[in-house]
């Protein structure tokens, strides 16, 4: 089985920063498109960043320009430097990963989620 498991999440001030981290764990023989989402009260999950296997990436409108995703395929972890942070970034932020295991083909896994809080 495969676990991902969230960090960094807490409350920062508006124009602060937060790096969240996400680690695979469990049988894995490889992962492809690695990204962030996050949900806020009463609102969808929305795509924040998305990382290829190849280092290709993709931005929500709303955070170019502020976040940045990377990851560590030697770690099997997605990191996402969150920097200016606004309060309408507030949410729970959520990973995910296409990991294809020893004993299976690809499929979606997700983290458990981080709360982010930009508040004053």
């Amino acid at each position: 089985q495969v676990q991902l498991v969230e960090s960094g999440g807490g409350l920062v001030q508006p124009g602060g920063s937060l790096r969240l981290s996400c680690a695979a764990s469990g049988i894995i023989f490889s992962i492809n498109a690695m990204g962030w989402y996050r949900q806020a009260p009463g609102k969808q999950r929305e795509l924040v960043a998305a990382i290829t296997q190849g280092g290709g990436t993709n931005y929500a409108d709303t955070v170019k320009g502020r976040f940045t995703i990377s990851r560590d395929g030697a770690k099997n972890t997605v990191y996402l430097q969150m920097n200016s942070l606004k309060p309408e970034d507030t949410a729970v932020y959520y990973c995910n990963a296409g990991v294809r295991t020893v004993v299976s083909e690809a499929r979606i896994y997700w983290g458990q989620g981080t709360q982010v809080t930009v508040s004053s």
